[in-house]
């Protein structure tokens, strides 16, 4: 299954600022966290991540530090500010109420699927039988 474009870039914000709520990171690390916590469905690139990183920092819901690695290269690392925190909050709480909706509206549309391919009669909203 392949993810809408639309869909993986309304959900950029709250996933790395999610990610940076567990630990400061770069780049590389929040692209393999992303693919592992999708088990492989989302497969961000450079081209994408970056600006996403650079939106959020201007925003300030998160900072940049410059790090030596074990390799001996410069890495920029990450972390979440306070505002980032409130923000991250904030998504949560909206992208919640998406999924109770979305929920709500297909627990609604599963039941009369479900007792048609059944051959059973569809219950209503008061849970009764309709008679159509």
């Amino acid at each position: 299954m392949e993810l809408s474009k639309d869909l993986v870039a309304a959900s950029s914000s709250p996933l790395v600022l999610s990610i940076l709520a567990e630990a400061d990171s770069y780049g590389y690390a929040i692209l393999r966290r992303v693919r592992e916590l999708s088990d492989g469905q989302i497969e961000w690139t450079d081209g994408m991540l970056y600006p996403v990183l650079h939106r959020l920092e201007r925003l300030g819901h998160i900072e940049a530090r410059w790090e030596v690695a074990e390799t001996g290269r410069q890495r920029k690392y990450y972390r979440l500010t306070d505002d980032g925190r409130r923000q991250m909050a904030e998504e949560q709480r909206q992208w919640q109420a998406v999924d109770a909706a979305l929920r709500g509206i297909w627990g609604a549309q599963i039941a009369p699927t479900l007792a048609r391919t059944l051959g059973e009669p569809a219950p209503t909203r008061h849970g009764r039988p309709s008679l159509a």
